[in-house]
């Protein structure tokens, strides 16, 4: 059994995902449903670096998913205002 720490630190993480998965950009991947079945999937585990591993790999999973939505941002506010060409004179 997984000490109580530890399963309050998947529940976080769980909660955090799930929140990050409502900005998905591809609606076809089905974010949640995903997140679910990874979850569902170790549940059972009983060992601790299992479990350690399985949080890392959440862990992971959630920069990845942070790194895309800044990436999505940025060029989004890239096309929004896009450059001047150098050789343009200033008004």
């Amino acid at each position: 059994m997984a000490s109580k720490e530890t399963r309050l630190r998947v529940i976080s993480l769980y909660k955090e995902l799930h929140r990050l998965g409502r900005e998905y950009p591809d609606p076809a991947y089905n974010f949640h449903k995903k997140l679910r079945g990874l979850f569902e999937k170790n549940r059972n585990l009983t060992d601790p670096q299992e479990i350690e591993k399985a949080i890392k790999m959440g862990e992971y999973i959630r920069n990845e998913t942070l790194a895309l939505y800044s990436l999505r941002k940025y060029r989004h506010l890239k096309r929004m205002y896009p450059q001047e060409s150098p050789s343009d004179p200033l008004p």
